[in-house]
């Protein structure tokens, strides 16, 4: 007599879906009355996302910016939502696909930078055009080609991403200053930006799921509507962002940069909690699926990705909660804490076998302190580093997460040599010395420093 053995797929209840973005709701909802209850104590005010008096123009600005940033971030989602299916789908070998994200890791390590140097001295609003263009391009080479060249698609795709790190930001503070907006308005603008683009990322995971369901019946590829988005992005900006963009002299940037970049160590502080956030970020969607089933465990991993994002857009809601005041440093203990909860979450995914709830349980806190410090670094950047040379910082400081993600490719993903909690584990370990970064610049940030920035 034989015996059947039913084989249980594990997936989240739908409950976890509504309690997620019930507790976003709520905490968003809940903001006005926390900041019209402690602003008038702290001498602050109210956020401005609910201000409706003479913020207007204001208002008018961050939600064009944020419209134009949903739809970058959707063209980001759809390049990546199939990840190694759409490899497997082309032929390409897991030796292989690890080479080929190795070759778009290197060029984000050696023209990423220049890329950030680039932008400040030709003007942010360029360089988001140049993102845009390379979603184009990429679309309508696997639109054009039944095989395209992953090599190609992998190098344009990691420039786009590298780009997409700081156009965006960079554009936006340096036209915030020049419209003449408020300096604390800018902390609002900052966590929403991690919020909408969660959400287009969920977004863009549910559109791809709805136009392509089978690959075996012919895959129309992610990157058709994607080119459609960058082409709509390109004409937008093109009718709402025409302004002159202040372009900066090559000689002058390379002495304000080396002055104000290079030779402080404040800002090489920040340089490596933006590092390692980036990479512990980029090392998580490379290994969270092998994490997850691994010893043959069947999981519905498509349903487990609204959870880490919805946690995600959970950690950005909770930035204004003990942001809310003009910029001073007096809150970053939870920035250090946010880190070592993050780190600690994957520490413990590295050194021991945990069952899948528990697992998903520790990727949801990291992200939700994920989305807490993304808006948390953008903040210390307003702080600590001219606008003008802004986009260069940002990609100064992903250098050495590129370079990483480089190394554990190569060595881990190609050669086997690295286990993958071994790479877990580094990725946990720099968000700890990340903490201890912020740590330090706490205190030194009470020593005098320059006066950088514009009253």
């Amino acid at each position: 007599m034989g015996v059947v053995i039913e084989r249980e797929v594990w997936e989240p209840k739908p409950i976890s879906y509504v309690f997620l973005f019930a507790l976003c709701f709520a905490s968003i909802s809940l903001l006005p009355f926390r900041s019209r209850s402690g602003g008038a104590a702290r001498g602050t005010a109210a956020s401005s996302l609910f201000d409706l008096g003479p913020t207007a123009p204001f208002l008018r600005f961050q939600r064009n910016f944020l419209l134009l940033y949903s739809l970058a971030s959707v063209m980001e989602g759809l390049e990546s939502v199939f990840g190694e299916y759409e490899y497997a789908h082309y032929g390409i070998l897991r030796g292989q696909m690890a080479m080929c994200l190795a070759a778009g890791a290197a060029a984000a390590l050696f023209v990423g930078p220049l890329l950030g140097i680039v932008s400040d001295v030709i003007g942010p609003r360029k360089a988001c055009l140049l993102f845009c263009i390379l979603h184009l391009l990429l679309g309508v080479l696997k639109i054009i080609s039944r095989h395209p060249s992953v090599w190609v698609a992998s190098i344009c795709l990691s420039l786009a991403s590298s780009v997409f790190s700081f156009c965006f930001e960079t554009w936006m503070v340096t036209e915030h200053e020049k419209q003449g907006h408020r300096q604390d308005f800018l902390s609002d603008t900052f966590w929403l930006m991690t919020f909408f683009e969660s959400a287009s990322l969920v977004g863009s995971q549910g559109l791809a799921n709805l136009l392509f369901k089978d690959f075996g019946k012919g895959f129309f590829p992610p990157s058709a509507p994607a080119a459609l988005v960058a082409i709509i992005s390109i004409l937008y900006i093109q009718k709402e962002w025409n302004g002159c963009q202040q372009q900066s002299i090559i000689g002058t940037y390379r002495k304000s940069f080396s002055a104000h970049i290079l030779n402080d160590r404040r800002i090489w502080l920040l340089s490596w909690a933006q590092s390692s956030i980036h990479f512990s970020t980029s090392i998580f969607w490379i290994l969270w699926a092998p994490t997850i089933v691994a010893d043959g465990r069947e999981v519905h991993l498509s349903r487990l990705y609204p959870c880490f994002i919805g946690s995600r857009m959970l950690g950005s809601t909770a930035f204004p909660w003990f942001f809310g005041g003009v910029s001073s440093l007096r809150n970053e203990e939870y920035v250090i804490t946010a880190y070592v909860v993050a780190g600690l979450s994957l520490l413990v995914v590295s050194y021991d076998y945990q069952e899948i709830g528990v697992l998903v349980m520790l990727f949801c806190v990291y992200h939700a302190c994920v989305g807490f410090i993304l808006p948390s670094l953008a903040r210390f950047r307003t702080m600590y580093v001219p606008n003008e040379l802004r986009g260069g910082m940002i990609s100064f400081s992903l250098a050495p997460a590129s370079a990483a993600v480089l190394l554990v490719l190569i060595q881990g993903g190609y050669h086997q040599n690295l286990a993958n909690a071994m790479i877990m584990a580094l990725a946990a370990l720099g968000l700890l010395a990340a903490a201890g970064c912020i740590h330090l610049l706490t205190s030194w940030s009470k020593q005098p420093r320059p006066n950088w920035h514009k009253p």
